[in-house]
């Protein structure tokens, strides 16, 4: 059933946010709660911000007097750093699952409240640690206008095909989510992708890393597309939608073909200085209204179930079909236990 997630899929993503074990973290300094009226969130940037200040956080901050402030991406290596120094700035943390559950597995996140969220009407349940937030599909990008029908890649295997798709490439310098297309590409099933055969994923990459940018953003993947820097990019169906809006720049299109379909979660940061204030936050972004409200506007899939029901119809045309037997569903499991030593590989593998 379009739309919707399965149950299947519930189960799925149970799995993969369950089981994780906080692991314990050395600080050399501690910080008390700070008195304060703010709160920092990670944030991705570009169009997903502006719509989150929209309908989150300015809605927030008259509701609760606290306002929000957006700071780009650390990565987890900085968390690590800023928590061994005693420095940390960054209240919430956003990112993709397994990056989350990652740092769940090396202890970096404080435990959340439970019982400030609507547990019964959440698709997936708490990791103890951090929430998801939003489910996204991953696909294939491309300028409708340059190339029409039959002329551009549509699955992960015409993506990896320069004779039939000649052009450059886009992709996130990630590990997680590239190395499962990469396998997609190759030919091995959606069932057979964990746990993941990396030598053949860095094999079936070889094959055109030599067409393949690496943008860090996920907006500039999207202007590349956009300016005609690249032919081709991977990247995520709701930034797709925000380039068919007004002030979207030149409209792209994006594949429903074949999917790799996630999820994006929040944490708070141990040893947070606005850990009150983070917790309200967290717990505000996963309301139904507030949900409806958002994901009605960017095109994702919200967790909340009463959510689901008030989205439009326009935003529903960006949501993924879970029932579609050529998607996978990323196991945050998988890599929980992965991402740091395949993370290194990766890293060397694009330096090479």
């Amino acid at each position: 059933m379009k739309n919707s997630i399965s149950t299947a899929s519930r189960r799925s993503f149970l799995a993969g946010v369950a089981g994780i074990i906080a692991a314990p973290i050395v600080l050399r300094a501690s910080r008390a709660e700070a008195n304060s009226d703010s709160v920092t969130i990670v944030s991705y940037g570009g169009s997903y911000q502006e719509a989150h200040i929209k309908t989150i956080s300015n809605p927030f901050t008259q509701e609760t007097g606290i306002k929000v402030e957006y700071l780009p991406s650390p990565g987890l290596d900085k968390i690590k750093a800023m928590q061994l120094t005693g420095n940390v700035q960054i209240d919430i943390w956003t990112s993709d699952g397994p990056s989350t559950a990652s740092g769940s597995k090396q202890g970096f996140w404080e435990k959340l409240d439970l019982s400030m969220f609507d547990l019964k009407d959440l698709t997936i349940q708490p990791a103890g640690d951090y929430v998801a937030n939003e489910v996204f599909p991953g696909g294939v990008v491309w300028d409708p206008k340059k190339y029409g029908p039959g002329k551009h890649p549509a699955s992960f295997a015409e993506f990896f095909n320069l004779a039939k798709f000649p052009g450059r490439r886009a992709m996130r310098p990630n590990p997680n989510l590239t190395l499962e297309i990469a396998l997609l590409a190759d030919g091995v099933a959606p069932k057979d992708i964990y746990p993941l055969d990396l030598d053949r994923a860095f094999k079936s990459l070889d094959r055109i890393k030599s067409n393949t940018v690496w943008p860090a953003g996920l907006p500039q993947s999207i202007s590349y597309v956009q300016t005609g820097e690249v032919d081709f990019a991977i990247n995520y169906s709701n930034r797709v939608k925000g380039t068919t809006e007004m002030g979207g720049g030149v409209p792209l299109a994006f594949s429903f073909e074949q999917n790799l379909i996630g999820v994006d979660a929040v944490a708070i940061v141990k040893g947070a200085p606005r850990k009150k204030n983070a917790m309200r936050l967290i717990a505000y972004m996963l309301k139904p209204e507030v949900q409806a409200r958002f994901y009605d506007l960017v095109g994702l899939v919200p967790v909340s179930k009463k959510a689901a029901t008030m989205l439009s119809p326009e935003a529903r045309k960006w949501q993924p079909d879970f029932n579609n037997p050529n998607n996978v569903i990323v196991s945050n499991e998988y890599w929980a236990d992965n991402l740091e030593s395949v993370g290194l590989r990766f890293k060397e593998w694009i330096k090479t």
